[in-house]
């Protein structure tokens, strides 16, 4: 028996991509400062991932102002929230050994 891994997406091989939209997935939309507490990673690794996610439309970024400090936030897209659900879907599919 042949098990496809085609519906993986290479976006979310990285683990603190996929831990972003995991994040995303389960919140409306998340500040960077909170994303960074959750994934507990560098400033540097988390903007150099979110900026790749962003690239690839699975997130959209919106830039305010809280108490005049900026603040960024961070809500999956429709498109983000359709190839993550169907990257799990395929993940959920290869650990059950089920045949496409």
């Amino acid at each position: 028996m042949k098990i496809s891994i085609h519906g993986l997406h290479k976006a979310f091989e990285s683990r603190i991509k996929l831990g972003i939209m995991a994040a995303l997935a389960v919140n409306h939309t998340l500040d960077f400062n909170s994303l960074k507490e959750f994934l507990d990673v560098t400033d540097g690794n988390l903007a150099s991932h979110l900026k790749a996610l962003e690239k690839d439309e699975f997130i959209r970024v919106e830039k305010s102002f809280v108490d005049k400090k900026s603040n960024t936030s961070y809500a999956a897209t429709e498109l983000g929230r359709k190839a993550f659900s169907d990257h799990l879907n395929a993940l959920e599919k290869l650990i059950k050994g089920v045949a496409e």
